[in-house]
């Protein structure tokens, strides 16, 4: 028998949990064709990869991403692929560009995903799509870089049905006709392989533009009747709810929770969002892991989404979503144009506003509102930068913290760069959350807020602490168990054809180099995106991590360079649900 490439003398991980083993792999076409634990016939085989000291693990999966833009614009989608991410799902947090208008897509995209506006309208613009069937082809005519899976997202559907202007009022019901159009969309997108629906009811999700600015996404006006209608479909044919509810509601939180539940009726498969140990509300971790056994108990199928890493943001200035979650930081943020926006900010009855909402004790929330816990890293002021905001408001004769950040946002605006750890900040907790199984780990926000954060890297951030654990003597999973958790777990769940590496299954991988999971996958880069007007974004650069990545039996990225044909010829592609 003879191969496109031979991958020999690797610990192999198969993607389902099994024990892994040195093996040699060899791949032909799109496909593995062969597992051995002999040598393979190297004879005319041009491409031998000696993966002695490594680990050979199936592509991972990014179940939580905003790569719906960028798709279009840079479809090989390298940050992620680099990392070894072969498989991307899109269409989150009720978001999606099947159906939207261009304008409406920038309104629904640009300040809730911090993608500039003006490039989502752009990417739009000329498509030539009108439904979720034709969506998928354009899709499969791009020089796609990973696999993708899809959502179909409720405001995409709702906006392009209602009109943005409607789809956010709430005294608006959508009619007889709207509803039954909705239904429609989704039942065809289904049909056309979508995974399921995401819809959301947060918030602090603020719409972009002049029109509807800071009205919250059209998901949020939907009532019950409306939910409980699109729900049933997704029940019907076994398919998915992705949603975020409105942390602020005990309410909404348990609607979307017990939805699940299976009792007297057909399941509904839903993931919410998230699971997190934050900093806000250090005891909600203790109720998600049983919450999400009661639910299943009762005859549901329910999972947390979960980022297996410190949740760690940057912010430009006062230009942070975490800010939408309360009146004053969401008053800022309306007002686009700086001038404006400043004499806001230096106004004392919005700052008494903004210290009695930063003092407030009680409520939900997601920020832990403590300027203590918030390092400049860059300003041009030299003499504040390794210095907590409120470490300033000390050092100039015991300012208000917030009256601290407001004064450098005023006189810097921008310029001022500053980091904090929202929640996932105590390992234990992570440890808990990473192995508990009503848990999926991804969320990685791939593709948004491209300032504030990096997490391209969470797989391979998640196996290093596995494997020092084990290291150490105080395993809380196996590796393989590790590998089966990013992989083969999600895949089955989502029934999609990814994350199995076996023989006859399609050849994508990444070989890992454990001696450099270290220390560089925790820091930051920055990166111009071309696309974007060379808007720079961080990103994660640990190169000597991953030795290769194979997408289709294709090697597209190694030793931190991407292969030509990365970008210049598809290697991924759609991946339909049922098509395992």
């Amino acid at each position: 028998m003879s191969y496109d490439t031979i991958i020999k003398s690797g610990r192999w991980f198969d993607g389902t949990g099994a024990p892994s083993a040195i093996r040699h792999l060899g791949l032909r076409g799109d496909r593995v064709v062969a597992v051995s634990a002999q040598p393979l016939d190297e004879t005319g085989c041009d491409n031998v990869i000696d993966a002695t000291g490594k680990w050979v693990t199936p592509g991972m999966v990014d179940i939580h991403t905003h790569y719906d833009v960028e798709v279009l614009k840079a479809p090989a989608l390298t940050e992620s692929v680099r990392h070894g991410i072969t498989t991307i799902m899109l269409g989150s947090c009720s978001l999606s560009t099947v159906h939207v208008q261009p304008t409406d897509a920038g309104d629904l995209f640009g300040r809730v995903e911090a993608i500039p506006r003006q490039h989502v309208i752009e990417a739009v613009t000329g498509q030539n799509w009108g439904s979720a069937r034709e969506y998928v082809a354009a899709l499969e005519e791009l020089p796609l870089g990973p696999n993708i899976a899809a959502m179909l997202g409720h405001s995409d559907i709702r906006t392009a049905l209602l009109g943005l202007d409607r789809a956010t009022r709430k005294k608006v019901r959508p009619t007889a006709a709207e509803q039954s159009a909705m239904e429609a969309a989704l039942h065809e997108a289904l049909d056309a392989g979508f995974v399921g629906m995401s819809a959301q009811q947060l918030l602090f999700d603020k719409l972009d533009g002049d029109v509807c600015r800071s009205r919250t996404l059209p998901s949020t006006y939907a009532r019950a009747k409306e939910r409980r209608r699109l729900n049933a479909i997704l029940r019907q044919r076994d398919r998915i709810l992705q949603a975020g509810p409105d942390i602020t509601s005990p309410r909404s939180i348990a609607a979307m929770t017990f939805s699940s539940a299976g009792l007297f009726r057909r399941k509904l498969k839903t993931t919410l969002l998230s699971a997190a140990d934050l900093k806000a509300n250090p005891f909600l971790v203790y109720i998600m892991g049983p919450l999400a056994r009661l639910v299943n108990a009762l005859g549901g199928d329910f999972r947390w989404q979960h980022l297996p890493v410190p949740f760690e943001v940057y912010a430009d200035g006062i230009d942070l979503v975490i800010f939408e979650e309360f009146g004053s930081g969401a008053a800022a943020l309306h007002l686009a144009d700086q001038v404006q926006r400043n004499a806001l900010l230096q106004d004392e009855s919005y700052r008494r506003r903004f210290r009695k909402e930063y003092d407030a004790k009680f409520g939900m929330r997601v920020w832990h509102r403590d300027f203590f816990d918030a390092e400049i890293v860059d300003c041009p002021d030299d003499s504040v930068i390794g210095k907590t905001f409120g470490q300033v408001g000390v050092s100039r004769g015991g300012l208000h913290p917030v009256d601290a950040f407001l004064d450098l946002v005023v006189e810097h605006g921008t310029k001022l760069r500053w980091r904090t750890t929202i929640s996932n900040h105590r390992p234990e907790f992570l440890d808990k959350l990473s192995a508990n199984p009503g848990v999926q780990l991804g969320f990685s926000d791939a593709g948004a807020h491209l300032r504030n954060m990096a997490f391209y890297n969470f797989g391979l951030r998640f196996l290093r602490r596995v494997h020092r654990a084990e290291q150490a003597g105080r395993p809380f999973l196996t590796l393989e168990h590790a590998v089966h958790r990013m992989t083969g777990e999600l895949a089955d769940w989502y029934g999609i054809d990814a994350g199995r590496l076996r023989e006859g299954d399609r050849a994508d991988l990444v070989i890992i180099d454990p001696a450099h999971l270290d220390e560089s996958l925790d820091t930051y880069a920055e990166q111009v995106v071309p696309e974007y007007d060379n808007l720079s974004r961080m990103v994660n650069r640990n190169d000597a991590a991953v030795s290769a990545v194979f997408i289709g039996g294709e090697f597209v990225f190694g030793d931190g360079v991407s292969a030509p044909v990365l970008g210049t010829r598809r290697t991924g592609r759609f991946l339909r649900a049922g098509g395992r």
